[in-house]
């Protein structure tokens, strides 16, 4: 579990496409240190949650490697991260820690395009567009996950809904560098998703 508070952004440094470019095998420099970052934690990527399958640290940089399955290749954006991309990173929520998102799972479910940007004084207004079957989730003043990172959903129109981004979410992840026609992981909320589930099952 994750609350969509980026703790850090990490760079592709290795990129290895293996089994038939079925799986990819990402290695990831971070500045957390590589002393706390055992085999098989997780680490939510862009929102994405992954499992590290080894780490170690070069150059004075710590990088850990995880391996993206056909699975999230095929849902999110991972299918176009390549070298010198730049992913929202998150460690797991440990018991005690601060709720200071909302609960997130780490499993995308699907990917949102941003439709337009607009650049306010120290801050930026989205919007974007989603799917049918996931926009039905989302409600203003709602939450939602955009590439790893917690947001409060300002306006919902159909399939499209903003989000007004703060400078502080700007200067510490990757949203600044957004803009018009690029992709993005998009993770609903999980009240959203079970309220809908119950109302489906008394109907």
């Amino acid at each position: 579990m994750f609350t969509g508070i980026v703790t850090d952004i990490g760079e592709i440094v290795s990129f290895t496409p293996t089994a038939q470019g079925q799986l990819h095998r990402l290695r990831i420099a971070c500045s957390y240190d590589q002393s706390t970052i055992a085999d098989g934690a997780s680490i939510a990527c862009n929102g994405v949650c992954l499992t590290v399958v080894a780490s170690g640290v070069a150059g004075g940089k710590t990088w850990f490697e995880v391996d993206t399955a056909a699975e999230t290749l095929a849902l999110t954006t991972a299918k176009s991260w390549k070298l010198g991309t730049r992913l929202n990173l998150e460690r797991a929520l440990k018991i005690g820690d601060e709720l200071g998102g909302h609960i997130v799972a780490g499993h995308a479910d699907g990917i949102a395009t941003i439709v337009s940007r607009e650049d306010l004084p120290e801050m930026a207004r989205f919007k974007l567009s989603t799917t049918r079957e996931l926009a039905r989730f989302i409600a203003t003043k709602g939450s939602i996950t955009l590439d790893g990172v917690s947001l409060t959903i300002n306006t919902v129109e159909d399939v499209t809904f903003s989000v007004l981004i703060i400078p502080h979410t700007l200067d510490v992840t990757t949203i600044g560098g957004w803009k018009a026609g690029s992709e993005v992981n998009i993770e609903v909320d999980l009240m959203a998703r079970y309220a809908a589930r119950l109302t489906e099952m008394t109907v």
